[in-house]
């Protein structure tokens, strides 16, 4: 098992897909290799930004054994398998964790279903004590419909097989959590914007979508917080704040996937229910990244970092 205890900057990763809307495992390893390459410590697989409500069965596991085989060990990998049924989510937990490399599961808190605070601790504390891997829980209100408070986050911490959380809410709200959870319970922000902050407060890192395009300039910035160069580190979050706020402008992932597509990735359109973006819409996004109209119909550098300016 690759542990997560030094992974600070994790990408939620696309699904590629080709013109037949089939995972095209080509473009997910030239992906892997690049992000590696520039600074990912880390890697979701299956999670919101991979499409999983679109994947079949049988597609996650094959998702799930190929990724395992690119990455080989290099990094550690999350694997999202919650569901919004107890039994199912177990099953298919147990099913992942047969997967070697596979390191940890991602386990979201139950939507549209609704559950009280009690209901989700009773949900956790059963998949936690019944599975065979370790997990982490994904609280993300804006998609689930539901929102796992902060003393309950802080309970479940204490369970033994619950790892962590990938947390998408306040700061203020992370500040309780990293005072009073577990010691070993790692915290993970899923606001891209929160980058710096979290961290800053004592976060594990982030989970990330805009470190798909962003992620030599992310890593930059951590360097610079380790080494004490906070002027830089703040510098470079201001600068990628309205970039990675521009990456859910649209339903994601049709932003970064139109991005990647144009740095010549190939990761192709999104599954309906999403849409890859329009023309007008291509063109918006490349305004609120600082580039050129047509930019996104065109061939773009790897690096759309490269003339950052830090003055």
């Amino acid at each position: 098992m690759t542990s997560l205890i030094d992974a600070d900057l994790i990408t939620a990763l696309v699904t590629p897909f080709d013109e037949q809307q089939k995972i095209n495992f080509d473009c997910l390893e030239k992906l892997t290799n690049h992000l590696i390459a520039q600074g990912c410590n880390g890697f979701v697989i299956g999670g919101t930004t991979g499409e999983t409500p679109t994947l079949s069965h049988d597609e996650k596991i094959e998702l799930y054994q190929k990724f395992a085989e690119i990455v080989h060990g290099r990094v550690p990998i999350i694997a999202g398998t919650g569901s919004n049924n107890t039994a199912e989510t177990i099953s298919f937990t147990n099913e992942v964790a047969q997967i070697k490399g596979i390191d940890y599961a991602l386990v979201v808190v139950p939507p549209y279903n609704k559950p009280n605070q009690r209901s989700m601790i009773a949900h956790f504390k059963t998949v936690a004590q019944t599975v065979h891997m370790p997990i982490l829980i994904y609280n993300i209100p804006g998609r689930t419909g539901v929102k796992m408070e902060k003393e309950t986050i802080v309970l479940l911490s204490h369970e033994e097989n619950i790892k962590g959380i990938k947390q998408c809410a306040s700061l203020e709200e992370m500040e309780y959590i990293i005072d009073h959870k577990d010691p070993d319970f790692m915290v993970f922000s899923g606001e891209d914007s929160q980058a710096l902050s979290a961290r800053l407060l004592g976060a594990n890192g982030v989970v990330s979508v805009a470190s798909h395009v962003y992620c030599k300039q992310m890593r930059q910035m951590y360097d610079y917080l380790y080494s004490g160069n906070y002027v830089e580190a703040a510098n470079l979050q201001r600068w990628l704040t309205p970039k990675m706020a521009a990456m859910f402008m649209f339903p994601s992932p049709s932003p970064v996937k139109a991005v990647l597509n144009a740095q010549g990735f190939k990761t192709g359109g999104c599954r309906l229910p999403l849409l890859a973006l329009n023309d007008d819409e291509k063109v918006q996004l490349a305004q609120k990244l600082g580039l050129k109209d047509d930019a996104l119909s065109g061939q773009l550098p790897l690096d759309l970092g490269e003339e950052v300016n830090n003055d």
